[in-house]
């Protein structure tokens, strides 16, 4: 197999590949890797109000992995659009919380439904937010940034693709002797090299790492910020890439595959203990300061579900009627747990600490 950038990779391999990928280094790596994602599940699976981890974690998650594509935005303007009902938000945000929307709904479908073509699609879709499909048209390429020269051309051919996508789906169901961990490098890499849609392959791609992982068990929450190592390491990403598809050089990259899962289950293990701490903290100044009337466990855990709260969420919650729940909230401000900010017609309530502990 012969790898010319300026034609379609049209002969790209299905895996598994034929060379020894379960080396030393490897397997050294496997185990440390599969330790410290062990322990961010039995973490997750202890939190009584998980929605504050799927809420927080997963909106970092797209954020990151957006700004992997130049699709940036704030921490803040994310959380408010999250929130509020009404205000105009930026093109760049609203392209982020699709992304959340994305891996929240691919999460919902994978209780359901396997990894597949079809929920590819799906993925993809919800990102653009219009009815995209398999790419159908020739001249996609992948370029250099910085010197505009090509150095990737994916296979040609909505048939040829629809049939490595395939193939991609039989080696993730199929009862291949690879470990999991293994065997999400594997896949990563080949729907990155199959590029099945003319846009979004690498948000797509990233979310189907999370769900891969729930999907295998070794998650029980689509939790892992797996962007963030993605992202400190840009160059070197697609560089291992590009490694893979014209030197077959398999080590490093699922090396590095294995170093992000790893570092980013410490990170986010962390981050979750951090928030943990922050609410028991928050729960103990609001006990002290605050009326017995106002203060609730349900009402900690309320405004800890994302960085922004308002006073309907408090009535969905049951916690109290709207009148009584915006009062709440004011009295919450004025022990300085919240600060409210207007926003169209509503009025949010931002968790500053849990806003700056999101922020680091």
């Amino acid at each position: 197999m012969i790898f010319d950038p300026h034609r379609p990779f049209n002969d790209l391999p299905p895996l598994p590949p034929r060379q020894d990928i379960e080396t030393k280094p490897v397997l050294r790596k496997l185990a440390s890797a599969a330790r410290t994602l062990a322990e961010l599940k039995g973490l997750g699976t202890s939190i009584p109000n998980q929605s504050m981890l799927v809420n927080s974690i997963t909106l970092q998650e797209a954020k990151s992995s957006s700004e992997i594509e130049n699709v940036v935005t704030t921490n803040d303007a994310l959380f408010r659009a999250f929130t509020a009902e009404s205000g105009k938000f930026d093109a760049a945000t609203k392209e982020v919380l699709r992304y959340r929307q994305a891996l929240w709904e691919g999460f919902a479908r994978l209780k359901k439904t396997p990894l597949s073509t079809n929920l590819f699609i799906h993925i993809v879709q919800t990102i653009k937010q219009d009815a995209r499909g398999i790419r159908n048209l020739p001249g996609t390429v992948i370029g250099n940034p910085a010197s505009g020269r090509i150095v990737y051309t994916p296979p040609e051919g909505e048939s040829l693709i629809r049939n490595k996508l395939r193939d991609l789906e039989n080696f993730i169901h199929g009862d291949t002797p690879v470990d999991p961990l293994i065997k999400l490098a594997l896949i990563h890499y080949q729907f990155e090299a199959i590029h099945p849609f003319f846009d979004g392959n690498g948000r797509a791609g990233r979310i189907i790492n999370i769900l891969y992982l729930v999907q295998t068990g070794l998650l029980e929450l689509p939790v892992l910020y797996l962007s963030r190592a993605i992202i400190q390491a840009k160059s070197e990403y697609y560089n291992l890439l590009l490694g893979v598809t014209g030197k077959a050089r398999w080590e490093p990259w699922i090396l590095f595959m294995l170093d992000a899962v790893e570092a980013t289950a410490a990170f986010t293990r962390e981050r979750i203990l951090q928030i943990r701490e922050l609410m028991d903290k928050t729960m103990e100044i609001a006990k002290e300061k605050l009326p017995s009337r106002v203060y609730s466990k349900e009402l900690m855990e309320t405004i800890f579900r994302q960085p922004y709260t308002k006073a309907k969420f408090l009535v969905e919650a049951k916690i109290a009627e709207r009148k009584t729940a915006a009062e709440y909230l004011k009295e919450l401000e004025k022990i300085s747990i919240l600060k409210s900010k207007k926003i169209g017609k509503e009025t949010l309530y931002l968790n500053v600490k849990l806003y700056n502990l999101l922020s680091k």
